[in-house]
């Protein structure tokens, strides 16, 4: 009997990310069909196989789709044949396989691709002066920072030096 590896999904209109998770995985088998038909084998790091079947929502463009196995997950960009947005991933109503999860970190909706969310337009940001490491005023403020502490330290041990005698004569003026 297979098992079935924590599976994450995401799209956009013209595309779905499939995250199978599964670490150390061996043996990785893909196959995609243009009908939207989606198989998956694999052996895990304990050499039990996992697998699992999906029938997506529609059509795919399996020459523009690309994988990558990574030592952790394996990674499916899938080119929908049309760029529209899909109710659902599954043709299939209902609820979803249990190990079939929406993945938070790539979701995006629909109404947010229009107007260009998380995508920056192709803005350069090596050129706002935002601050950051290579400001070469940090030097000068840790300089001001530390002549502030050695100022602060330096009152500090006259206000001990002064109160010092000062002690010293109280004492000797007790009988």
């Amino acid at each position: 009997m297979s098992r079935h590896p924590t599976t994450k999904w995401a799209q956009r209109s013209d595309r779905v990310f499939l995250t199978i998770e599964l670490p150390d995985a061996k043996d990785v088998k893909l196959n995609l069909k243009p009908e939207g038909n989606f198989n998956f084998s694999a052996k895990g790091s304990d050499d039990l196989p996992y697998e699992f079947d999906l029938e997506l929502f529609d059509a795919v463009n399996v020459e523009e789709s690309k994988a990558a196995v990574a030592p952790r997950t394996i990674c499916y960009l899938i080119k929908k044949a049309e760029s529209k947005w899909w109710p659902r991933l599954l043709k299939k109503e209902g609820k979803p396989p249990v190990f079939l999860k929406v993945d938070w970190d790539k979701w995006q909706d629909e109404d947010d691709e229009d107007i260009g969310f998380n995508d920056f337009d192709g803005m350069d940001f090596s050129k706002l002066d935002m601050g950051g490491a290579d400001d070469e005023d940090i030097e000068d403020d840790e300089d001001d920072v530390v002549e502030s502490a050695n100022k602060d330290e330096g009152a500090k041990e006259s206000k001990e030096e002064e109160a010092a005698p000062a002690a010293a004569g109280a004492e000797e003026a007790k009988p």
